[in-house]
């Protein structure tokens, strides 16, 4: 019994700030205030006369509330969140420095850790680090992109890989030069922190944000705030699992928002549709749960946010996963399945508490979408909302870049461009601002650097993941493969649409085979009577996004590599074929025919092409 008349006992005292603590986890989970840090240097309970200062931190760590609730409960925590409970992989610059000097990779868990600071060890694939940087909306600065090119030469292999984030990835970094790396990094303003691991990756929106005829909203603003937003609030890091958000303002060039976690999709309220509420304008249709390596398109919530409450939203929206998110299981730890778990209401609800305020409901139907985005907006030359201006969309091989031809894209983009060089989800880049004068100067250059601004509407809409060359979870190598289907189907067939193929390396599907024309995932194939294996793909047909969206089908499965550019051959030929007319585009055809039929017209004798 506490003894309202004198000091409490040391008893007494570890009593309360258990129980304080106690009910700080409890309240934490459900959007409370958390009662232990209302003070500065501590809060205050009061029993009778006397008033007792219980010891708290001013910042309570809402992942470890959420990590004690789970343990309350009764359940275990996987391997990472014991390893982000032990430490703080943002604290932890000295370790990494000390694996430098010893010239050592990280190891156990600590692997895991690293690439919070955006270092993965990617071995046994390579006994290296890949090193991957966050670069908002994916635009930077030509003297940006120069300057990493001088570091991938100086710490890394002497080239770039662009990503299907708009991103960019070093690799064959050496275990003394990650730290060298980073600082390099730094130096240029490239902070990459949180670009791995249990974290919000690098934030997207429309490469041609600025410069779009189409757009309804200029989206990269949003992209960069959302970025710096996240980098300083500490809180946002160590996720239950990984977390994407873009930003689709009706560009030319799409998103891909439908494929994110948290999708904010541009619509325009017309005057005869707007409210007192709602008034017209330009507003962002709020989409959750997208994930397509689990076949999940992000949905519709019913929600339209104003632009400038947007990075409040998602930062609810963020910190809601953060409570709830399942930290027991990693492949049920994604926003999806908390979605699956309470419905959308009840999260939506959970949002609006962290807000202290309603979400804006209003009807999709009386929304008036944005235009629907170019299948082919990413490469060649087209025309910016500048007068006298043009964008051109280089093709990459793969994605990959050398540093030579880094510099020699820098340059053109200082002397005849804006001086800024724009990624693409679709792994590829875009010079932008330049002068009809100067096209012609600049297509040639861009081929006298062994790169094109033409591609046929095969290569020019070519995915590929890393593959097994760089990344320890592949099955197959994924951009050899990828340009080896090229270089056959180049030479033996012409389409007049866009077919795009994306290959993937594993379930993780970095190169989102399911939304491709053609997606293909990596898998170990027996051939032979001495069971043998060899590098295969299971292959999918008609998936698609934007007004085509749409989760691809299982076509035929268990295909060894060198099978792969005959079997895509025989489809396209099909194609040519038997569609309905010379716009009909291939995924409309497949979903047209259906893959059994597809099957019969596939195995019959084909007219040459």
């Amino acid at each position: 019994m506490i003894d309202r008349n004198s000091n409490f006992t040391d008893v007494q005292k570890n009593y309360l700030q258990g129980f304080m603590m106690g009910a700080d986890v409890a309240r934490a989970v459900r959007g409370l205030p958390i009662l232990s840090s209302s003070a500065s240097n501590g809060s205050t309970i009061q029993v009778g006369a006397q008033t007792q200062l219980i010891p708290s931190s001013e910042s309570p760590d809402v992942h470890r509330l959420a990590q004690d609730l789970v343990l309350a409960s009764g359940k275990k925590l996987v391997k990472e969140e014991e390893a982000k409970r032990e430490k703080n992989a943002l604290d932890i610059w000295d370790e990494m420095v000390a694996h430098a000097r010893k010239n050592e990779f990280p190891k156990g868990t600590d692997v895991f850790l690293f690439k919070f600071q955006g270092l993965f060890h990617v071995a046994p694939a390579q006994d290296s680090f890949m090193c991957r940087l966050r670069i908002p909306g994916g635009v930077m600065k030509s003297g940006q992109f120069r300057g990493l090119a001088e570091l991938s030469r100086e710490y890394a292999g002497g080239y770039a890989d662009v990503t299907t984030r708009a991103n960019l990835q070093l690799r064959e970094i050496g275990p003394a030069d990650g730290v060298s790396l980073l600082m390099g990094l730094h130096d240029l303003g490239i902070i990459n922190r949180g670009s791995g691991g249990d974290n919000i990756r690098n934030v997207t929106c429309n490469p041609t944000s600025g410069i779009d005829c189409q757009e309804l909203i200029e989206t990269l603003p949003l992209a960069r705030a959302m970025h710096h937003h996240i980098l300083n609030h500490r809180e946002l890091y160590g996720l239950p699992r990984k977390f994407n958000i873009a930003f689709e303002g009706g560009g030319t060039i799409s998103s891909f928002e439908e494929t994110n976690d948290i999708g904010f999709t541009a619509v325009q309220i017309l005057p005869e549709q707007g409210t007192e509420q709602v008034p017209a304008g330009v507003y962002f249709r709020l989409t959750l749960g997208g994930i397509t390596g689990h076949r999940d398109f992000a949905r519709d919530t019913g929600v339209l946010v104003p632009p400038e409450e947007c990075i409040a939203v998602a930062d609810a929206i963020v910190r809601v996963f953060i409570e709830s998110g399942d930290r027991t299981d990693r492949k049920k730890a994604r926003l999806k399945y908390v979605l699956d778990e309470w419905g959308f209401e009840r999260f939506l609800t959970a949002v609006e508490q962290k807000l202290e305020r309603p979400l804006l409901r209003f009807p999709l139907e009386q929304c008036q979408t944005a235009p629907a985005p170019d299948r082919y907006g990413h490469v060649g030359v087209h025309d910016q909302k500048q007068s006298g201006k043009h964008y051109i969309g280089v093709v990459l091989p793969v994605g990959r870049l050398t540093a030579e031809q880094m510099e020699g894209l820098a340059y053109l983009a200082d002397q005849f461009g804006d001086r800024h060089i724009r990624l693409t989800v679709w792994q590829n880049l875009l010079i932008s601002g330049v002068a009809t004068q100067d096209l012609d100067e600049v297509k040639n250059r861009i081929q006298s650097l062994g790169l094109d601004w033409q591609a046929s509407n095969l290569r020019g809409a070519l995915v590929a993941c890393t593959g097994s060359a760089g990344c320890k979870f592949a099955g197959a190598d994924t951009k050899k493969h990828a340009l080896m289907i090229a270089d056959y189907l180049d030479e033996r067939i012409e389409l007049d649409t866009p077919v795009n193929i994306h290959l993937t390396g594993c379930h993780h599907s970095c190169a989102q085979h399911y939304v491709g024309d053609l997606g293909l995932i990596a898998t170990k194939v027996e051939v032979g009577n001495d069971d043998d294996m060899v590098d295969g793909y299971h292959i999918f047909i008609g998936g698609g996004y934007g007004s085509h969206q749409g989760i691809a089908t299982e076509y035929q499965v268990s295909v060894p590599y060198y099978e792969c550019p005959q079997v895509i051959e025989h489809l396209l030929s099909s194609y040519r074929e038997h569609r309905n007319s010379d716009a009909e585009l291939f995924v409309d055809f497949v979903r047209r025919v259906g893959v059994s039929e597809l099957h019969a017209l596939v195995s019959k004798p084909m007219m040459t092409v």
